[in-house]
């Protein structure tokens, strides 16, 4: 049996499944790995196109009944939350009215400053790895970044407005959901299961053998150094990545709330 499995090239996915889709842990199915941005994961979790998806807290109201969640693999914790920069320092309120560009309007980056500035300005869509130079050149005032943007965004002479994820936990005293993995919900509930244990255990695998998975990491992390790609892995890939926790789930539950207010 074969599934679809949409997530990220970014680093800590690639380090977090690289065993589940190289077949380094048990599972009764075999993966089709669809890397691709989360902006466009998340388009086609609309549409429900693959059986087992990475898809944003932003979307999920969005999609209702479609997918459903699993307590592992997720991108959730402290400290890792998007970042508003731009190339002066300036309140949030002022660099969010202006021109600002977001990596995407389905992305939980999204969800979170509209909750932290409601009265935004121009809004621009823009693929995540786009968008410091938009803000260096003087296309936006301001930008929305996540992923290896945080570790880079200082090289391109700009500075920190915000940290929405420092803001999250201060309003909440909760870690920052991200993104979760999800699966279609014409998937059968013992499959399903069966797809959240082999997860759990990729991303244990990956604890146990962080070399394994490097050569798959470079392959799909384009230029980035191997120093950032260290620094990205270690700040996503956490203890709620194998499961989500009784803290994780509470953290999860109050930012839906919040999002369909």
């Amino acid at each position: 049996m074969k599934l679809s499995f949409g997530f990220t090239p970014c680093p800590n996915d690639a380090f977090a499944f690289h065993a589940l889709v190289h077949g380094l842990v048990e599972a009764p199915f075999r993966v089709e790995p669809v890397l691709l941005d989360i902006e466009e994961l998340n388009r086609r979790g609309r549409a429900g196109a693959y059986d087992v998806s990475k898809l944003s807290f932003g979307v999920l109201p969005a999609i209702g009944g479609g997918y459903r969640m699993l307590r592992s693999g997720a991108a959730l914790g402290r400290g890792v939350g998007p970042l508003v920069v731009a190339r002066e320092a300036a309140p949030l309120a002022d660099a969010a009215a202006g021109t600002i560009a977001i990596p995407g309007r389905d992305t939980t980056a999204f969800l979170l400053l509209q909750l932290a500035a409601p009265a935004l300005g121009d809004v621009r869509e823009l693929r995540y790895d786009r968008i410091l130079r938009a803000v260096a050149d003087g296309d936006v005032d301001a930008g929305l970044i996540i992923h290896e943007s945080r570790f880079t965004y200082a090289d391109h002479g700009l500075r920190q407005v915000a940290d929405l994820g420092s803001w999250w936990e201060g309003e909440t005293g909760l870690p920052i959901p991200l993104a979760a993995i999800c699966v279609r919900d014409d998937v059968d509930p013992a499959l399903a299961a069966e797809v959240e244990r082999a997860i759990r255990a990729s991303v244990e695998y990956a604890f146990a053998h962080p070399e394994a998975s490097r050569a798959w990491v470079r392959e799909h992390a384009q230029e980035l150094s191997d120093e950032v790609c260290d620094q990205h892995i270690g700040l996503y890939v956490n203890d709620f990545s194998i499961d989500l926790g009784d803290e994780g789930a509470a953290a999860i539950e109050r930012l839906l709330q919040r999002a369909i207010i």
